[in-house]
């Protein structure tokens, strides 16, 4: 797994010292609030980092709270304070990922805008836990139809929403016309990534990435204008 897809294991500590002699009992109580609080968090990210190792490992099938419970080194009521089910923690694991990974950059370029996030959104599908998390959450939802509804909501519709983004940049410098449906567009342009990686399983290398990048530009390019006579 590439380096820079892993968020690196994070387990929860022991709890602090308490109430040290001559504090006085408010200034102690903030202090416990703060230690608690982080020790909150570190528990929390130990369990989206477990709940994506044991799908890489066992399968969505696989995946249990126990299992996660223990993999992280937390309680299962920790996690019942935050999550109702596994599905529900692998869905914040992926968002996480996806939030950190799959905002496009912004070159002032559009070309090389798309090719950068077309590829790392090929990269991030194929060879990240977190694509592996979105392959095991968009099977799931074929047969969950309330959970369908939850994952476009949440999932969907943002990553849309970032893939749009290269597209109205360039709008907004003038590269694209004012009137493009940037919607329809980039269903063009990521839609063959994902038809490869959940259908056909064919390779989407950068080869394949930038042909994509370069059909669309070439579409969208203006037509030389007629020679004079």
């Amino acid at each position: 797994m590439d380096a820079d897809m892993d968020r690196g294991r994070t387990v929860a500590e022991g709890k602090g010292a308490g109430e040290s002699a001559g504090e006085s009992p408010g200034r102690a109580a903030r202090q416990h609030h703060g230690n608690r609080h982080g020790r909150s968090e570190r528990a929390r990210q130990a369990v989206l980092e477990a709940a994506d190792d044991l799908l890489v490992e066992k399968g969505f099938s696989g995946v249990t709270i126990e299992g996660i419970a223990t993999s992280a080194g937390v309680a299962k009521q920790t996690i019942y304070r935050w999550w109702s089910t596994k599905t529900d923690i692998l869905l914040d694991a992926f968002l996480q990922d996806a939030a950190e990974a799959l905002t496009p950059p912004d070159h002032g370029d559009l070309a090389e805008d798309l090719r950068a996030h077309l590829h790392q959104l090929a990269r991030f599908l194929t060879r990240s836990d977190a694509g592996a998390v979105f392959t095991a959450l968009l099977g799931h939802a074929q047969h969950d139809p309330a959970f369908a509804a939850v994952l476009r909501d949440r999932c969907l519709d943002e990553q849309r929403r970032r893939d749009r983004l290269p597209l109205e940049n360039a709008v907004r410098r003038g590269e694209l016309p004012a009137g493009l449906d940037t919607a329809a567009e980039v269903d063009q342009l990521v839609g063959p990534i994902y038809h490869r990686v959940l259908v056909t399983g064919d390779p989407v290398d950068r080869a394949f990435t930038d042909l994509l990048v370069d059909n669309f530009l070439r579409r969208l390019s203006p037509a030389p204008a007629a020679p004079e006579h």
